[in-house]
């Protein structure tokens, strides 16, 4: 996301909220601190931004704020809700699939709801899987294990057939569990059935692990995923350090934005070389990986590379690419490229070398979730309901400067979020590995 555009072009970008019609029922709920629709939260928390909006723009951009309304659209006696996972796995999917559930059922009293299995593809025709009736009880213990109770896919499919199954089904609720892809096609079916006037709400809640939403500053299972690579890197770092000349090479998440790699290399001190897809890099000559590694080598007798798997892909020159079934771009192996030219050049050299590559990527998308994006499962889960009742719709829930908001999906799925190699993280990346020295 393009920070200064933002700021400088705030019209540029539509930060409002599609509402079914106007909100009749009472919200059923005595517990709620409710939201006044009026309450936003301010894009920019720079006061140097702000003053600069107020003189230069008509109005500064702001987030409608998440939570619970007064005044619900949806009756819950009528409600039949629907939850749907999409994409690769990510820790924290069946916290995010309880969540969802119990507010349903325990706050708004929503007695129907379905589970659609392995993907869109559950919404069509071509599906030979029905929906798991999911309640309370049956989520009870679905937190403890990895992966989705419901299965996933990829794939796009056609909205106008998702919709006819929504509306056979007589659901008027449709959470959408999902990263990039998942929003595009919620975006799609959301549209859909806004032009058949069916009054479905269609609520994303962000799930990519690489961390790479616009306008979402934070995704459940991120926290995890760093946590689990740091404790890789830490075995790689052992591998490393008991062989002579050990290289030890990991490569980890992240097809186009580098957080992962670049928060788990920050979070583990033994890191020597950090590579991420925001910033090109050589192997070769005298300001190459190798040229560095030779130096590290020389001083401490190991090192640890931690490489993302979309960084480098400039290497590949004559390679072809190709797509996943959701029209991904399917990333060359950049892991196994720096094996081969790093031990091609130590052994140009006749310097031996013992070098390690180890590639943990489905391993860390298929644990639990850790406690603190437990947590934040549950919270996206409750606001997602919040949203979904209220009969907002073709929005993401985000979080922005500490408040959960509510984020128009074109938005969310406008620009991925990048690294920013001026800002806190990446400084503090060079600092601690010195691989610019």
């Amino acid at each position: 996301m393009a920070y200064e555009e933002v700021l400088n072009n705030p019209a540029g970008f539509n930060f409002e909220i599609e509402q079914l019609g106007e909100a009749q029922f009472a919200n059923p709920s005595s517990k709620e601190v409710f939201v006044e629709e009026g309450e936003r939260i301010i894009f920019s928390s720079q006061l140097k931004n702000l003053k600069r909006q107020l003189e230069t723009c008509e109005e500064i951009p702001t987030f409608e704020k998440a939570g619970a309304r007064r005044k619900i659209f949806h009756n819950p006696a009528q409600t039949k809700a629907a939850i749907i996972t999409c994409g690769g796995l990510c820790p924290g999917l069946n916290n995010v699939i309880k969540g969802l559930v119990n507010v349903l059922e325990q706050d708004y009293g929503v007695e129907e709801i379905h589970g659609i299995r392995y993907g869109y593809k559950g919404l069509t025709e071509a599906s030979e899987h029905d929906p798991i009736r999911l309640n309370s009880k049956f989520v009870d213990q679905i937190h403890k294990q990895g992966g989705t109770i419901l299965g996933s896919s990829r794939g796009n499919q056609d909205p106008e057939k998702m919709v006819d199954t929504l509306q056979a089904k007589g659901i008027n609720l449709l959470f959408c569990i999902g990263g990039d892809g998942t929003l595009k096609g919620a975006r799609a079916i959301a549209e859909a059935a806004t032009q058949r006037k069916a009054n479905i709400s269609v609520v994303g809640v962000p799930k990519t692990i690489d961390n790479d939403l616009g306008f979402v500053e934070k995704t459940f299972g991120f926290e995890t995923s760093v946590q689990v690579a740091s404790e890789i890197i830490t075995s790689a770092h052992h591998e490393a350090e008991g062989a002579e000349n050990g290289i030890g090479i990991v490569k980890l998440m992240g097809r186009d934005s580098g957080f992962i790699t670049a928060t788990a290399s920050l979070a583990n001190s033994v890191v020597d070389v950090c590579l991420i897809p925001e910033t090109p890099f050589k192997i070769g000559g005298t300001d190459g990986i190798c040229r560095d590694l030779e130096q590290k080598l020389d001083r401490n007798n190991h090192a640890v590379i931690v490489v993302a798997e979309g960084a480098g892909q400039e290497l590949f020159q004559n390679s072809e690419k190709k797509q996943d079934a959701s029209g991904n771009i399917l990333k060359d192996d950049i892991g196994e490229l720096l094996k081969n030219e790093i031990t091609t050049h130590f052994k140009s050299k006749g310097i031996p070398i013992s070098i390690k590559y180890l590639d943990p990527s489905y391993h860390i998308r298929s644990v639990a979730a850790n406690a603190s994006d437990a947590v934040l499962c549950h919270l996206l889960a409750e606001y997602a309901v919040h949203a979904g009742m209220s009969g907002k719709t073709n929005l993401v829930i985000g979080y922005w400067n500490n408040f959960f908001t509510h984020v128009p999906i074109k938005l969310a799925t406008k620009e991925r979020r990048m690294v920013d190699l001026d800002g806190a993280l990446w400084r503090g990346v060079i600092s601690a590995t010195r691989q610019d020295e």
